[in-house]
């Protein structure tokens, strides 16, 4: 997984407000595009889910898996695939927030291995569509509550 997709967004929120529509798994499916169903497996001791189980329909990639996160207070979340699906076998990611004037700007980082060998450009495209897709439903979710 050398290849990453990375993109940033500016929210009008603080940090703590934007974290939590992201550890909101359950509601993914109404704003993060190609999310069918989020499933939080397991929580931590802080309540935060660790695992959560995920189906989506992303065009080209099409799949259902299990990711476990680790949580850095309200500045970063990190991921990685702990059970693997049929169409992907590797996924990591991040959401880095960081204030900024008034808001928050979240770094999202993408990098996903498929099963089935596809060109790079074709797979970075299809990661491009998922984190920009993710950061705008985000933005939206965020400024819209």
């Amino acid at each position: 997984m050398a290849d990453r997709t990375t993109s940033s967004i500016t929210i009008g929120a603080d940090r703590p407000s934007v974290m939590r529509v992201i550890a909101d798994f359950p509601s993914y499916p109404e704003w993060a595009g190609q999310v069918r169903s989020a499933r939080v497996v397991s929580t931590g001791a802080d309540g935060l889910p660790r695992e959560v189980r995920f189906v989506l329909d992303a065009g080209l990639i099409g799949d259902e898996y299990t990711l476990g996160y680790v949580w850095h207070g309200d500045e970063a979340v990190d991921w990685k695939i702990v059970e693997a699906g049929k169409a992907v076998s590797g996924l990591t990611g991040s959401y880095r927030l960081a204030e900024v004037g008034g808001g928050t700007e979240v770094t999202y980082e993408l990098a996903v291995d498929l099963v089935v060998p596809m060109i790079g450009m074709i797979r970075r495209r299809a990661e491009k569509v998922i984190v920009d897709t993710a950061l705008k439903g985000l933005k939206k979710r965020v400024e819209g509550s």
